[in-house]
């Protein structure tokens, strides 16, 4: 190794060339004139007044296609006729105890019955949504049927005060 090919161990830090042939001379790198040149230069990004402008999907998001409520299950009278005896009781429970109806994560859905088949059988229906035409198959055979009315659908009559006479 001869003399001239020693190197130092930490070389000399770069120092900062202003003139014209360096690096970050006259306009330092900004460009030209104007607003991206001065200090404090703070420009909102073009993409996010693009963001602003594009329409919201305001509300359920991505599951904005999905029932609020849950759907009530369908069950056919044919299936009534098969699995209940007559006078039994129609109900949620007794429908998930047959088999007819699985729960939903532990917890029973809503349940609509309706006139497909026929009941021969006399079955007391509670606690259940039910079709027109399945209530009159129910009755015409026999049974009875106790009404839900969704919440949904139900009126409440406004209470009118009783009128009072003016005594002159």
């Amino acid at each position: 190794m001869q003399i001239h090919q020693l190197k130092r161990k930490t070389p000399n830090t770069k120092r900062m060339i202003v003139a014209r042939g360096g690096k970050r001379g006259k306009t330092a790198g900004r460009g030209g004139k104007g607003q991206s040149a001065r200090a404090g230069n703070k420009r909102r990004p073009e993409w996010r007044d693009i963001i602003k402008r594009i329409p919201k999907l305001r509300g359920r998001g991505v599951n904005q296609n999905k029932f609020i409520t849950a759907r009530a299950v369908v069950v056919d009278l044919s299936a009534i006729e098969k699995s209940f005896a007559a006078k039994d009781a129609v109900t949620p429970a007794t429908l998930v105890e047959k088999g007819i109806v699985v729960t939903m994560s532990g917890r029973i859905p809503p349940i609509k019955i309706l006139a497909n088949g026929e009941l021969s059988k006399a079955v007391k229906v509670s606690g259940c949504f039910i079709s027109g035409s399945a209530k009159v198959l129910i009755e015409k055979a026999g049974g009875s049927v106790e009404v839900i009315i969704p919440v949904t659908t139900q009126k409440v009559s406004p209470i009118k005060a009783p009128a009072t006479t003016k005594k002159s």
